[in-house]
Protein backbone atom coordinates (compact mmCIF):
# COMPACT_ATOMS: atom_id res chain seq x y z
CA UNK A 1 0.00 0.00 0.00
CA UNK A 2 1.11 3.99 -0.89
CA UNK A 3 1.75 5.72 2.01
CA UNK A 4 3.78 8.81 0.79
CA UNK A 5 3.41 10.25 -2.56
CA UNK A 6 5.77 12.68 -4.29
CA UNK A 7 4.21 14.68 -7.03
CA UNK A 8 6.97 15.43 -9.82
CA UNK A 9 5.08 18.52 -11.18
CA UNK A 10 4.04 21.65 -10.78
CA UNK A 11 0.22 23.80 -11.18
CA UNK A 12 -2.96 22.76 -11.62
CA UNK A 13 -1.87 18.83 -11.99
CA UNK A 14 0.22 19.01 -8.62
CA UNK A 15 -2.96 20.66 -6.73
CA UNK A 16 -5.82 17.63 -8.30
CA UNK A 17 -3.00 14.62 -6.83
CA UNK A 18 -2.59 16.62 -3.75
CA UNK A 19 -6.19 16.38 -3.22
CA UNK A 20 -6.22 13.19 -4.51
CA UNK A 21 -3.92 11.78 -1.85
CA UNK A 22 -5.31 13.74 0.98
CA UNK A 23 -8.73 11.99 0.41
CA UNK A 24 -6.84 8.31 0.64
CA UNK A 25 -5.17 9.41 3.62
CA UNK A 26 -2.01 9.10 1.72
CA UNK A 27 0.65 11.96 2.96
CA UNK A 28 2.55 14.42 -0.27
CA UNK A 29 5.38 15.62 -1.03
CA UNK A 30 5.86 18.72 -3.29
CA UNK A 31 8.58 19.61 -5.59
CA UNK A 32 9.06 23.13 -6.37
CA UNK A 33 11.55 25.56 -8.86
CA UNK A 34 12.71 28.40 -6.76
CA UNK A 35 10.21 30.42 -8.52
CA UNK A 36 7.54 27.98 -7.44
CA UNK A 37 8.07 28.10 -3.27
CA UNK A 38 4.62 30.35 -3.08
CA UNK A 39 3.23 28.36 -5.71
CA UNK A 40 -0.72 26.68 -4.55
CA UNK A 41 0.57 22.99 -4.98
CA UNK A 42 3.65 23.73 -2.84
CA UNK A 43 1.81 25.17 0.29
CA UNK A 44 -0.93 22.62 0.35
CA UNK A 45 1.74 19.42 -0.03
CA UNK A 46 2.31 18.13 3.00
CA UNK A 47 5.92 18.56 2.37
CA UNK A 48 7.85 20.69 0.01
CA UNK A 49 11.49 20.40 -1.22
CA UNK A 50 13.04 23.13 -3.60
CA UNK A 51 14.83 21.43 -6.69
CA UNK A 52 16.38 24.29 -8.55
CA UNK A 53 16.01 27.15 -9.79
CA UNK A 54 13.05 28.40 -12.76
CA UNK A 55 14.64 26.93 -16.01
CA UNK A 56 12.69 23.55 -16.15
CA UNK A 57 15.96 21.72 -17.06
CA UNK A 58 16.87 23.07 -13.80
CA UNK A 59 14.34 21.93 -11.46
CA UNK A 60 11.58 19.84 -13.04
CA UNK A 61 13.43 17.65 -15.43
CA UNK A 62 16.11 16.68 -13.37
CA UNK A 63 15.69 13.38 -12.39
CA UNK A 64 18.59 13.17 -9.88
CA UNK A 65 17.53 16.05 -7.52
CA UNK A 66 13.89 14.63 -7.84
CA UNK A 67 14.74 10.55 -7.31
CA UNK A 68 17.05 12.79 -4.08
CA UNK A 69 13.78 14.56 -2.84
CA UNK A 70 11.87 11.29 -3.04
CA UNK A 71 14.43 9.19 -1.23
CA UNK A 72 14.98 11.81 1.34
CA UNK A 73 11.55 12.51 2.21
CA UNK A 74 10.57 8.74 2.30
CA UNK A 75 7.96 8.67 -0.50
CA UNK A 76 7.65 5.50 -1.85
CA UNK A 77 5.94 6.35 -4.90
CA UNK A 78 5.69 9.21 -7.40
CA UNK A 79 3.39 10.36 -9.38
CA UNK A 80 4.22 12.22 -12.41
CA UNK A 81 1.26 14.07 -13.66
CA UNK A 82 1.28 15.30 -17.24
CA UNK A 83 4.17 17.05 -19.28
CA UNK A 84 7.64 16.81 -17.81
CA UNK A 85 8.58 13.27 -16.86
CA UNK A 86 5.39 11.95 -17.08
CA UNK A 87 6.34 9.44 -20.07
CA UNK A 88 10.11 9.71 -20.26
CA UNK A 89 10.59 5.90 -19.74
CA UNK A 90 14.37 6.31 -18.25
CA UNK A 91 12.83 8.15 -15.49
CA UNK A 92 10.27 5.77 -14.73
CA UNK A 93 13.41 2.89 -15.11
CA UNK A 94 15.49 4.32 -12.65
CA UNK A 95 12.23 4.63 -9.83
CA UNK A 96 12.19 0.87 -10.34
CA UNK A 97 15.36 0.64 -10.11
CA UNK A 98 15.29 2.89 -6.62
CA UNK A 99 12.72 0.61 -5.22
CA UNK A 100 9.63 3.72 -5.75
CA UNK A 101 6.79 3.25 -7.46
CA UNK A 102 6.21 4.72 -10.58
CA UNK A 103 2.99 5.21 -11.24
CA UNK A 104 2.44 4.83 -14.52
CA UNK A 105 3.09 2.35 -16.95
CA UNK A 106 6.59 0.80 -17.31
CA UNK A 107 9.49 1.56 -18.94
CA UNK A 108 9.42 -0.41 -21.33
CA UNK A 109 5.55 0.38 -22.28
CA UNK A 110 6.53 3.89 -21.77
CA UNK A 111 9.08 3.18 -24.74
CA UNK A 112 6.99 1.15 -26.96
CA UNK A 113 3.77 3.43 -26.97
CA UNK A 114 5.73 6.62 -26.27
CA UNK A 115 7.96 6.52 -29.31
CA UNK A 116 5.05 7.12 -32.23
CA UNK A 117 6.67 5.73 -35.03
CA UNK A 118 7.37 2.83 -32.45
CA UNK A 119 3.60 2.74 -31.33
CA UNK A 120 2.21 2.73 -34.66
CA UNK A 121 4.35 -0.59 -35.62
CA UNK A 122 2.71 -1.97 -32.70
CA UNK A 123 -1.21 -1.16 -33.61
CA UNK A 124 -0.29 -2.55 -37.23
CA UNK A 125 1.06 -6.07 -35.76
CA UNK A 126 -2.39 -6.15 -34.06
CA UNK A 127 -4.72 -5.37 -36.34
CA UNK A 128 -5.57 -2.13 -35.34
CA UNK A 129 -6.51 0.66 -37.95
CA UNK A 130 -3.60 3.19 -38.10
CA UNK A 131 -3.61 6.72 -40.36
CA UNK A 132 -1.53 5.44 -43.76
CA UNK A 133 1.91 6.45 -42.85
CA UNK A 134 5.42 5.19 -42.47
CA UNK A 135 5.96 2.21 -40.27
CA UNK A 136 9.86 2.98 -39.49
CA UNK A 137 11.11 6.35 -38.29
CA UNK A 138 12.61 8.66 -40.57
CA UNK A 139 16.13 10.48 -39.79
CA UNK A 140 16.59 12.97 -42.50
CA UNK A 141 14.39 15.24 -44.63
CA UNK A 142 15.67 14.13 -48.20
CA UNK A 143 14.51 10.71 -46.86
CA UNK A 144 11.13 11.97 -45.81
CA UNK A 145 10.34 13.92 -48.90
CA UNK A 146 11.14 11.10 -50.89
CA UNK A 147 7.82 9.08 -48.68
CA UNK A 148 6.05 12.10 -48.85
CA UNK A 149 6.26 12.63 -52.52
CA UNK A 150 4.77 8.91 -53.01
CA UNK A 151 2.16 9.06 -50.45
CA UNK A 152 0.95 11.92 -52.10
CA UNK A 153 0.23 15.10 -50.50
CA UNK A 154 -1.01 16.81 -47.95
CA UNK A 155 0.92 14.65 -45.34
CA UNK A 156 1.49 15.30 -41.63
CA UNK A 157 5.23 15.28 -40.45
CA UNK A 158 5.20 14.04 -36.53
CA UNK A 159 7.80 13.65 -34.03
CA UNK A 160 8.07 9.87 -32.30
CA UNK A 161 8.84 11.42 -29.44
CA UNK A 162 6.61 14.01 -29.87
CA UNK A 163 3.38 14.97 -27.54
CA UNK A 164 1.47 18.33 -27.07
CA UNK A 165 1.54 19.60 -30.31
CA UNK A 166 5.39 19.77 -30.29
CA UNK A 167 7.04 18.73 -33.63
CA UNK A 168 4.06 18.62 -35.93
CA UNK A 169 3.90 20.39 -39.37
CA UNK A 170 0.78 19.82 -42.28
CA UNK A 171 2.22 19.69 -45.29
CA UNK A 172 0.41 20.61 -48.35
CA UNK A 173 2.78 20.72 -51.51
CA UNK A 174 5.96 19.31 -52.30
CA UNK A 175 7.88 22.70 -52.54
CA UNK A 176 7.09 23.01 -48.57
CA UNK A 177 8.31 19.78 -47.07
CA UNK A 178 11.98 20.42 -46.67
CA UNK A 179 11.40 23.56 -44.71
CA UNK A 180 8.46 21.72 -42.31
CA UNK A 181 10.79 18.55 -41.67
CA UNK A 182 13.53 21.02 -40.37
CA UNK A 183 11.61 22.73 -38.40
CA UNK A 184 9.58 20.43 -37.09
CA UNK A 185 12.72 18.03 -36.20
CA UNK A 186 14.08 20.97 -34.43
CA UNK A 187 11.54 21.91 -31.93
CA UNK A 188 11.35 17.79 -31.37
CA UNK A 189 14.83 17.99 -30.27
CA UNK A 190 14.18 21.29 -28.60
CA UNK A 191 11.80 19.97 -26.62
CA UNK A 192 12.17 15.96 -26.35
CA UNK A 193 15.94 15.83 -27.17
CA UNK A 194 14.65 13.36 -30.13
CA UNK A 195 14.41 14.28 -33.46
CA UNK A 196 13.27 11.40 -35.22
CA UNK A 197 10.14 11.89 -37.60
CA UNK A 198 7.65 9.92 -39.15
CA UNK A 199 4.97 11.11 -41.49
CA UNK A 200 1.36 10.41 -42.10
CA UNK A 201 -1.15 10.82 -44.52
CA UNK A 202 -2.94 14.01 -43.40
CA UNK A 203 -6.78 14.00 -43.12
CA UNK A 204 -8.85 16.58 -43.76
CA UNK A 205 -11.70 18.09 -41.56
CA UNK A 206 -11.44 14.92 -39.08
CA UNK A 207 -12.23 14.80 -35.46
CA UNK A 208 -10.26 14.36 -32.54
CA UNK A 209 -11.39 11.61 -30.52
CA UNK A 210 -9.94 10.03 -27.27
CA UNK A 211 -10.58 6.60 -25.33
CA UNK A 212 -9.80 6.57 -21.76
CA UNK A 213 -8.27 3.69 -20.75
CA UNK A 214 -8.09 2.00 -16.95
CA UNK A 215 -5.48 -1.72 -17.09
CA UNK A 216 -4.63 -3.16 -13.92
CA UNK A 217 -1.40 -5.81 -12.89
CA UNK A 218 -4.09 -8.68 -13.82
CA UNK A 219 -4.89 -8.51 -17.39
CA UNK A 220 -8.25 -6.08 -16.34
CA UNK A 221 -8.74 -3.52 -18.71
CA UNK A 222 -12.07 -1.43 -19.32
CA UNK A 223 -12.50 1.93 -21.04
CA UNK A 224 -14.75 4.96 -19.84
CA UNK A 225 -15.85 6.16 -23.04
CA UNK A 226 -14.46 8.77 -25.16
CA UNK A 227 -13.61 12.58 -25.41
CA UNK A 228 -14.30 15.14 -28.28
CA UNK A 229 -11.09 17.03 -28.57
CA UNK A 230 -11.51 18.62 -31.93
CA UNK A 231 -11.80 22.21 -30.89
CA UNK A 232 -7.91 22.67 -31.16
CA UNK A 233 -5.44 25.71 -32.52
CA UNK A 234 -2.16 24.49 -33.61
CA UNK A 235 -2.52 21.02 -32.51
CA UNK A 236 -3.53 22.01 -28.67
CA UNK A 237 -6.29 21.12 -27.77
CA UNK A 238 -8.23 24.58 -26.18
CA UNK A 239 -12.33 22.63 -25.14
CA UNK A 240 -13.04 18.80 -24.91
CA UNK A 241 -16.52 17.13 -24.54
CA UNK A 242 -17.58 13.60 -22.84
CA UNK A 243 -19.71 12.29 -24.96
CA UNK A 244 -18.53 13.15 -28.28
CA UNK A 245 -21.45 14.98 -29.99
CA UNK A 246 -21.07 12.79 -33.80
CA UNK A 247 -20.64 9.15 -31.96
CA UNK A 248 -23.32 6.74 -31.57
CA UNK A 249 -23.67 3.62 -29.48
CA UNK A 250 -22.53 1.22 -31.96
CA UNK A 251 -19.33 3.25 -33.15
CA UNK A 252 -18.41 4.05 -29.38
CA UNK A 253 -18.91 0.41 -28.86
CA UNK A 254 -16.64 -0.76 -31.68
CA UNK A 255 -14.45 1.88 -30.93
CA UNK A 256 -13.97 1.20 -27.31
CA UNK A 257 -13.46 -2.35 -28.25
CA UNK A 258 -10.38 -1.20 -30.55
CA UNK A 259 -9.23 1.15 -27.55
CA UNK A 260 -8.83 -1.64 -25.09
CA UNK A 261 -7.17 -4.10 -27.93
CA UNK A 262 -4.74 -1.56 -28.62
CA UNK A 263 -4.12 -1.68 -24.44
CA UNK A 264 -3.61 -5.26 -24.64
CA UNK A 265 -1.34 -5.19 -27.50
CA UNK A 266 0.55 -2.48 -25.58
CA UNK A 267 1.01 -4.52 -22.37
CA UNK A 268 -0.64 -1.39 -20.65
CA UNK A 269 -0.90 -0.99 -17.02
CA UNK A 270 -2.80 1.89 -15.26
CA UNK A 271 -4.41 4.78 -17.32
CA UNK A 272 -3.76 5.74 -20.65
CA UNK A 273 -5.50 6.94 -23.35
CA UNK A 274 -6.05 5.02 -26.80
CA UNK A 275 -5.69 8.62 -29.55
CA UNK A 276 -7.76 8.41 -33.00
CA UNK A 277 -8.80 10.56 -35.93
CA UNK A 278 -11.90 10.04 -36.96
CA UNK A 279 -13.06 10.95 -40.60
CA UNK A 280 -15.79 12.47 -42.20
CA UNK A 281 -17.37 9.20 -43.11
CA UNK A 282 -16.78 7.81 -39.69
CA UNK A 283 -13.79 5.55 -40.54
CA UNK A 284 -11.15 5.60 -37.33
CA UNK A 285 -7.59 5.25 -37.18
CA UNK A 286 -5.26 4.95 -33.94
CA UNK A 287 -2.86 7.97 -34.16
CA UNK A 288 -1.30 7.57 -30.89
CA UNK A 289 -1.20 6.71 -27.20
CA UNK A 290 -0.86 8.76 -24.03
CA UNK A 291 1.40 6.72 -21.13
CA UNK A 292 -0.29 9.36 -18.67
CA UNK A 293 -2.88 11.11 -17.27
CA UNK A 294 -4.54 13.89 -19.40
CA UNK A 295 -5.17 17.52 -19.05
CA UNK A 296 -8.91 16.91 -19.96
CA UNK A 297 -9.58 13.81 -17.68
CA UNK A 298 -11.75 15.99 -15.87
CA UNK A 299 -14.71 15.72 -18.16
CA UNK A 300 -14.24 11.98 -18.62
CA UNK A 301 -14.57 12.15 -13.99
CA UNK A 302 -18.04 14.26 -14.74
CA UNK A 303 -19.72 11.56 -16.71
CA UNK A 304 -18.58 8.36 -15.14
CA UNK A 305 -18.44 9.71 -11.47
CA UNK A 306 -15.06 7.63 -11.32
CA UNK A 307 -11.94 9.45 -9.93
CA UNK A 308 -8.97 8.48 -12.39
CA UNK A 309 -6.56 9.84 -10.63
CA UNK A 310 -7.40 7.64 -7.46
CA UNK A 311 -7.85 4.75 -9.08
CA UNK A 312 -4.22 5.26 -10.76
CA UNK A 313 -3.06 5.10 -7.58
CA UNK A 314 -4.87 2.18 -6.43
CA UNK A 315 -3.65 0.41 -9.57
CA UNK A 316 0.55 1.66 -9.03
CA UNK A 317 -0.56 0.31 -5.43
CA UNK A 318 -1.25 -3.43 -6.63
CA UNK A 319 -4.98 -3.37 -6.19
CA UNK A 320 -7.32 -5.09 -8.67
CA UNK A 321 -10.19 -2.52 -10.81
CA UNK A 322 -13.24 -2.21 -8.33
CA UNK A 323 -15.58 -2.65 -11.75
CA UNK A 324 -15.80 -4.03 -14.88
CA UNK A 325 -17.12 -2.51 -18.30
CA UNK A 326 -20.43 -3.53 -17.91
CA UNK A 327 -20.18 -1.48 -14.99
CA UNK A 328 -19.76 2.02 -16.47
CA UNK A 329 -21.95 4.14 -17.75
CA UNK A 330 -21.91 7.70 -18.82
CA UNK A 331 -24.28 10.01 -17.86
CA UNK A 332 -24.79 13.37 -19.46
CA UNK A 333 -22.24 15.45 -20.61
CA UNK A 334 -19.63 17.67 -19.81
CA UNK A 335 -17.52 20.65 -21.32
CA UNK A 336 -13.91 21.55 -20.77
CA UNK A 337 -12.69 24.95 -21.71
CA UNK A 338 -8.79 25.43 -20.92
CA UNK A 339 -8.21 28.85 -19.83
CA UNK A 340 -4.68 30.58 -20.66
CA UNK A 341 -2.72 33.26 -19.71
CA UNK A 342 -2.20 34.86 -23.25
CA UNK A 343 -3.81 37.32 -25.68
CA UNK A 344 -5.82 36.22 -28.66
CA UNK A 345 -5.52 39.55 -30.02
CA UNK A 346 -1.90 39.35 -30.06
CA UNK A 347 -1.13 36.08 -31.63
CA UNK A 348 -2.34 34.48 -27.91
CA UNK A 349 0.98 35.91 -26.86
CA UNK A 350 1.78 34.58 -23.25
CA UNK A 351 0.60 36.67 -20.76
CA UNK A 352 3.04 36.00 -17.28
CA UNK A 353 2.51 38.36 -14.31
CA UNK A 354 0.33 38.87 -11.07
CA UNK A 355 -2.98 38.16 -10.37
CA UNK A 356 -4.52 41.10 -8.77
CA UNK A 357 -8.46 39.77 -8.76
CA UNK A 358 -9.71 36.58 -9.20
CA UNK A 359 -13.34 35.25 -9.39
CA UNK A 360 -14.20 31.50 -9.18
CA UNK A 361 -17.68 30.44 -10.71
CA UNK A 362 -19.29 27.76 -8.56
CA UNK A 363 -23.05 26.07 -8.93
CA UNK A 364 -24.29 22.54 -9.83
CA UNK A 365 -21.93 20.97 -12.18
CA UNK A 366 -19.46 23.01 -12.29
CA UNK A 367 -15.86 22.02 -11.44
CA UNK A 368 -12.76 24.62 -11.19
CA UNK A 369 -9.23 22.40 -11.17
CA UNK A 370 -6.44 25.38 -10.78
CA UNK A 371 -3.63 26.60 -9.13
CA UNK A 372 -4.39 30.19 -8.90
CA UNK A 373 -4.84 32.97 -6.21
CA UNK A 374 -5.07 36.59 -5.69
CA UNK A 375 -1.34 37.42 -5.57
CA UNK A 376 -0.04 34.85 -7.62
CA UNK A 377 2.39 35.92 -9.92
CA UNK A 378 2.28 33.46 -13.19
CA UNK A 379 5.75 32.92 -14.36
CA UNK A 380 7.13 33.07 -18.26
CA UNK A 381 8.92 29.90 -17.50
CA UNK A 382 6.04 27.43 -17.79
CA UNK A 383 2.66 26.68 -20.00
CA UNK A 384 0.07 28.94 -20.09
CA UNK A 385 -2.71 27.02 -18.40
CA UNK A 386 -3.77 28.33 -15.52
CA UNK A 387 -7.84 27.40 -14.94
CA UNK A 388 -9.44 24.31 -16.32
CA UNK A 389 -13.34 25.52 -16.19
CA UNK A 390 -15.49 22.63 -16.55
CA UNK A 391 -19.36 21.59 -16.45
CA UNK A 392 -21.50 18.96 -16.30
CA UNK A 393 -25.22 18.79 -17.68
CA UNK A 394 -27.81 16.43 -18.63
CA UNK A 395 -27.86 16.86 -22.36
CA UNK A 396 -25.31 19.11 -24.42
CA UNK A 397 -27.50 22.17 -24.77
CA UNK A 398 -27.15 21.99 -21.24
CA UNK A 399 -23.75 22.30 -20.49
CA UNK A 400 -23.48 24.42 -23.75
CA UNK A 401 -25.54 27.03 -21.90
CA UNK A 402 -24.33 26.26 -18.60
CA UNK A 403 -20.53 27.15 -19.73
CA UNK A 404 -21.74 30.16 -21.24
CA UNK A 405 -22.52 31.27 -17.82
CA UNK A 406 -19.69 30.24 -15.83
CA UNK A 407 -17.45 31.57 -18.41
CA UNK A 408 -19.00 34.81 -17.96
CA UNK A 409 -18.54 34.94 -13.86
CA UNK A 410 -14.86 33.81 -14.18
CA UNK A 411 -12.88 37.16 -13.50
CA UNK A 412 -8.88 36.65 -13.72
CA UNK A 413 -7.39 40.54 -14.02
CA UNK A 414 -4.01 41.83 -13.81
CA UNK A 415 -3.14 39.32 -16.94
CA UNK A 416 -5.00 38.73 -20.16
CA UNK A 417 -6.44 35.47 -20.44
CA UNK A 418 -8.52 33.57 -23.20
CA UNK A 419 -12.22 33.92 -21.58
CA UNK A 420 -13.55 36.03 -24.21
CA UNK A 421 -12.11 33.78 -27.11
CA UNK A 422 -13.70 30.54 -25.46
CA UNK A 423 -16.81 32.20 -25.22
CA UNK A 424 -16.89 33.36 -28.46
CA UNK A 425 -16.21 29.64 -29.54
CA UNK A 426 -19.04 28.57 -27.51
CA UNK A 427 -21.69 30.84 -29.09
CA UNK A 428 -20.64 30.09 -32.20
CA UNK A 429 -23.20 28.66 -34.56
CA UNK A 430 -21.12 25.59 -36.20
CA UNK A 431 -19.87 24.38 -32.86
CA UNK A 432 -23.54 24.57 -31.25
CA UNK A 433 -24.67 22.63 -33.82
CA UNK A 434 -21.57 20.23 -33.70
CA UNK A 435 -20.13 21.31 -36.83
CA UNK A 436 -16.51 21.35 -36.12
CA UNK A 437 -13.43 19.26 -36.53
CA UNK A 438 -9.44 20.02 -35.86
CA UNK A 439 -9.76 22.94 -38.29
CA UNK A 440 -12.50 24.71 -36.71
CA UNK A 441 -10.96 27.75 -34.78
CA UNK A 442 -8.70 28.18 -37.83
CA UNK A 443 -11.51 29.01 -39.45
CA UNK A 444 -13.46 31.11 -37.02
CA UNK A 445 -9.84 33.18 -36.95
CA UNK A 446 -10.11 33.62 -41.06
CA UNK A 447 -13.43 34.64 -40.03
CA UNK A 448 -12.49 37.05 -37.62
CA UNK A 449 -9.89 38.65 -39.85
CA UNK A 450 -11.86 38.64 -43.17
Amino acid sequence: MIKKVLIANRGEIAVRIIRACREMGINTVAICSDIDKDALHAQLADETVCIGPMPSKDSYLRMDRILSATLATGADAIHPGFGFLSENSKFADLCSKCNITFIGPSAEVIDRMGNKSEARKTMMEAGVPVVPGTKEPIFTAEDGKKIADEMGYPVMIKASAGGGGKGMRIVQTEEEFLHHFETASQEAKNSFGDDTMYIEKYIPKARHIEFQILADNYGNVVHLGERDCSIQRRHQKMIEEAPSFVINEELRKTMGETAIKAAKAAGYCNAGTIEFILDQDNNFYFIEMNTRIQVEHGVTEMVTGIDLIREQIKIAGGEKLSFTQEDIEIKGHSIECRINAENPSKNFMPSPGVVSSLHMPGGNGVRIDSALYTGYRIPAAYDSLIVKLMVHDATRELAIQKMRGVLGELVIEGIDTNIDFQYQIINHEDYIKGKTDTGFVERMLSEKEA
